[in-house]
């Protein structure tokens, strides 16, 4: 790794009718971060539409 680069961190979230809080986790995730952050959503096909809130982010 080059001197002064940032390492990028990567957030695996698994999900299953999280709808309701993803998006506030997402963003406090992002909010709160002190390197590049990736959020890896892996929702086990929520009936609820949480992919749907993930992917309107």
């Amino acid at each position: 790794m080059e001197r002064g680069a940032m390492t990028l961190v990567c957030t695996v979230l698994p999900t299953f009718n999280e709808r309701d809080n993803i998006a506030a986790l997402i963003d406090g995730i992002l909010a709160n971060a002190m390197t590049p952050q990736l959020v890896l959503v892996v929702d086990d096909n929520s009936p609820d539409g949480t992919a749907a809130v993930v992917r309107a982010l």
